[in-house]
């Protein structure tokens, strides 16, 4: 016979590095993720396991093979099925007392409003490069105060920035306006990462094509950024710990064992990002034919 579920029982060995009147308050609280795939999964479930107690999901898309590198929901038992629909069940099934608000048709203009309607803390878990739906969260996030955080896989670590009242936009940081797609996603790279902890152990520059929307992933950089992420979430909804705001970040890198924190007053602008973005310019110019192709 199956024990009935308890909440305090549940999130019991919390309580220390929580204090109990601060459970209760993650329990109070409601945050957004949109993206159930990478690391948007991985988000919900390490959230959902520290005890937050209301939700909005947002996916628009199905698991399939090439997930299963990475996502939590993609095992062979959920091959053709929604995303949202597989990790809200994984995540009633850590707290059945979750209250889930699901948005199956993705996000955009049309219900962002509702997509963030209550929400404390919004966690960006959408795919790199879905740019107007992150340039548009991000924007409606900024224009209702809400704090908004993204933590992106980058090799084998994460890089966090937090945007959030008193700091500096999602839009002023990485200048993306109407910019091409391959633009703006060199830009989002580098911004993410302007450290580039990384960049020494990619073996095949072939698996990066930002002109195909193509590169590479691993499991241990959503994991890392679900970690880093869930931290900056206890620290913002309950108002303790520092928090570092953009043009400030940090990342993380496992395989190197190296830390770097960053400073780009100006974002896009700064002297040192311009440098780097127009090194990242040449790079992707000089690449031979057949990387290109392959």
């Amino acid at each position: 016979m199956s024990r009935p579920f308890s909440y305090q029982a549940a999130f019991s060995r919390n309580i220390g590095w929580v204090a109990e009147h601060e459970q209760e308050i993650l329990r109070l609280k409601r945050v957004a993720i949109a993206g159930m795939g990478g690391v948007g999964g991985v988000h919900l479930v390490t959230l959902a396991r520290l005890g937050i107690g209301a939700f909005n999901i947002a996916d628009f898309d199905s698991f399939d093979l090439p997930n299963f590198n990475r996502q939590a929901g993609a095992m062979m038992s959920t091959v053709g099925r929604p995303k949202i629909e597989v990790m809200a069940e994984q995540a009633l099934d850590i707290n059945p007392g979750i209250r889930l608000r699901q948005f199956p048709q993705g996000i955009g203009q049309q219900n962002l409003d509702e997509f963030l309607d209550g929400v404390d803390l919004y966690i960006d878990g959408l795919d790199f490069f879905a740019f107007d739906a992150r340039r548009a969260v991000f924007a409606a996030c900024a224009a209702k105060g809400i704090p908004a955080i993204t933590a992106g896989p980058i090799g084998m670590g994460a890089a966090l920035l937090v945007f959030a009242p008193g700091g500096m936009s999602f839009d002023d940081y990485f200048g993306w306006g109407d910019l091409p797609d391959v633009e703006k996603a060199l830009r989002f790279a580098i911004g993410l990462a302007p450290a580039m902890l990384h960049r020494g152990y990619l073996v095949d520059a072939r698996a990066v094509d930002l002109a195909r929307r193509r590169g590479p992933s691993t499991s241990m950089a959503c994991q890392i950024c679900a970690g880093v992420a869930g931290t900056e979430a206890l620290k913002l909804l309950l108002k303790r710990g520092p928090v570092r705001l953009a043009p400030h970040g940090t990342q993380f890198d496992a395989y190197t064992g190296r830390v770097a924190r960053t400073w780009r007053p100006g974002g896009h602008r700064n002297p040192i990002q311009r440098l780097a973005l127009a090194i990242g310019r040449r790079q992707l110019m000089s690449r031979p034919k057949a990387d290109k192709a392959a």
